[in-house]
């Protein structure tokens, strides 16, 4: 039987974070770089088979169409030219937050701030206006998600395969290779179930022929055409930051996967909205609040992001400066923003509020915490300018 594989690739820099490495750590900066202008480069010539998956952050869009940042990497890679081939056919976008922030540790009313401040900044550059699939930052889900993705017009979410839980009663295969419906206050989506096993491996490394095997073994009992989902980071680590084309994701792996693929394989590149269109959504599945796997933890508890007391100090900190927020706004929009200076004022501090919430401020334990309250304190900073003025 045919099994189908859907490649997921998760492109995030925070902002600056380009700019500083170019003055303390150039390699490592231009090997980022690389790693991302590498993507379209290695399926020019394949767009007939190859399928694969972006979820680019809005911060990474923003640093990669800045002009400056443009000006100061030419010779290395050409910016420009990287975004207008990230329309390669071979590709497709998934939308995702614009900081990258963990959706289910941030405000609810942040949520939808993060995603259509990013629908801004990515229909800008790629001249489209609908995304089907979204790529939760860190895989970060709670089924609270679903109304609102379901609002912002998504077909479908990855979620990680270790949250999933079946209520139609299902086997192991299914629960994993099978796209499913998750409901939650009247709303449902389709979730898409990322194999975390295989995912590892793309993380780290294997070769065609074995992943083939793999993908074998584990869907030989499948009465159903299966979708296997392998979603990692794509510019981080060795084996995608490897400018040795023999020892890196696309050289060593992934086109000599196409290759077989040409020659017979029983494994296919899919794009999930391909997929689903041909073969749909089976069984009724909740997903438990949680993250993917990384270094330390295994995305239970969200412990990466919450294990210390600086990082709960930090977020509970987010949501208060959130709340002062969006009741100012609530205040002014009731009066039909009569003060435009106030309103821009407010604009800023959500700008610096939602860089607040960016996942790697809460990633490296206590070491960036302190970059979020920067921001959170550039946020305060707005609110009380606001404040100054007389307003509500």
């Amino acid at each position: 039987m045919l099994s189908f594989h859907a490649t997921v690739l998760n492109l995030h820099q925070p902002l600056g974070n380009l700019e500083d490495l170019l003055a303390a750590k150039d390699w490592e900066a231009k090997e980022i770089l690389y790693a991302i202008d590498r993507i379209p480069r290695a399926l020019s010539g394949y767009e007939d088979l190859a399928r694969v998956h972006l979820a680019c952050s809005g911060t990474l869009l923003e640093t990669l169409s800045n002009p400056a940042l443009q000006a100061r990497v030419y010779g290395t890679v050409k910016c420009g030219d990287l975004l207008w081939k990230l329309r390669n056919p071979a590709l497709e976008l998934l939308a995702t937050g614009y900081y990258h922030p963990v959706l289910p540790l941030i405000p609810e009313a942040d949520r939808e701030e993060q995603i259509l401040r990013w629908f801004g900044i990515a229909q800008h550059l790629f001249d489209r206006s609908r995304f089907q699939g979204f790529w939760p930052p860190e895989m970060g889900f709670a089924m609270e998600l679903i109304p609102l993705l379901k609002r912002l017009g998504f077909r479908y979410v990855l979620v990680d395969s270790e949250r999933v839980e079946p209520i139609t009663p299902m086997s192991w295969q299914e629960l994993r290779y099978r796209p499913h419906i998750a409901s939650f206050g009247g709303e449902e989506i389709i979730v898409v179930v990322r194999d975390r096993d295989l995912s590892n491996s793309q993380e780290s490394g294997m070769d065609a022929d074995w992943f083939i095997h793999e993908v074998g073994e584990r869907t030989k009992f499948c009465d159903f055409p299966p979708l296997v989902t392998t979603c990692s980071d794509g510019d981080n680590g060795g084996w995608f930051r490897n400018t040795d084309w023999a020892a890196n994701f696309w050289g060593a792996f992934y086109l000599p996967l196409v290759d077989r693929v040409r020659a017979g394989s029983s494994v296919a590149p899919t794009f999930i909205h391909d997929y689903l269109d041909r073969f749909g959504a089976h069984g009724e599945v909740m997903v438990h609040t949680g993250a993917w796997n990384t270094g330390e933890h295994d995305g239970t508890g969200f412990l990466q992001w919450t294990g210390s007391q600086e990082q709960q100090d930090a977020l509970k900190q987010v949501a208060e400066v959130s709340k002062a927020i969006h009741d100012l706004r609530w205040k002014h929009g009731q009066r039909g923003w009569p003060d435009r200076d106030a309103a821009a004022l407010l604009e800023e501090a959500m700008w610096h509020l939602l860089k607040a919430e960016t996942s790697c401020h809460f990633y490296w334990g206590a070491a960036w915490v302190p970059r979020c309250r920067q921001e959170l304190s550039a946020a305060e900073g707005f609110l009380q300018e606001v404040r100054d003025r007389g307003n509500p």
